[in-house]
């Protein structure tokens, strides 16, 4: 029988130290993503995941905090669960948090998310931190072909890092990419 993460935090002892209701429930959630039992992790992934646009920001800092790859796994997982509301949020937080592993797994999570993630990626392509356009565009390339409409248009962008981030993105998208970039050359001539 399938115990419910709350009860299963109650034996941890960890109960949220006072918060509010909604945020003692995301405390709770997110305690569950770094227990043992993988049951647990999916469901507390799941409802987080229901919870909606209050779980980004906790999720936020612990995806900064989180010390091993497993549970900035779970926690990416979670974040791509609250979808578009995690989208620009995630962005500004990479924008500001120069962590390897939290921009690795922040670009995986955008990645997931998927459709939604598209423009505000390309468009974060304007910074001038390598490092930053470098995880945008993989998170480009794990969305795939829904990527590439959009990548192919801002070939022409006024912004040349954008011009350039697309052109590269593309190219690292291999045949998913490749097709559209040589198309689009072709229409120019």
């Amino acid at each position: 029988m399938k115990r419910p993460v709350q009860s299963i935090m109650s034996e941890k002892n960890d109960t949220g130290g006072g918060l509010p209701p909604d945020e003692m429930k995301i405390h709770q959630l997110i305690v569950a993503l770094n227990t043992n039992s993988v049951d647990t992790r999916h469901r507390a992934v799941r409802e987080l995941g229901a919870i909606g646009k209050s779980a980004v920001e906790p999720l936020i800092r612990e995806l900064a905090g989180a010390t091993d790859n497993d549970h900035r796994w779970y926690v990416a997982m979670a974040l791509s669960g609250l979808g578009a509301a995690a989208v620009e949020p995630l962005i500004s937080a990479m924008k500001s948090h120069m962590g390897t592993e939290f921009r690795r797994y922040s670009a995986a999570a955008l990645g997931n998310i998927g459709i939604p993630a598209i423009e505000p990626l390309i468009d974060a392509m304007a910074s001038d931190d390598r490092q930053l356009r470098g995880f945008l565009s993989g998170a480009l390339c794990r969305i795939g072909k829904p990527a590439v409409e959009s990548l192919t248009l801002r070939l022409e962008d006024a912004d040349e890092i954008i011009r350039s981030c697309a052109t590269l993105t593309l190219w690292q998208m291999g045949e998913t990419g490749l097709p559209a970039m040589v198309d689009k050359i072709q229409d120019e001539k």
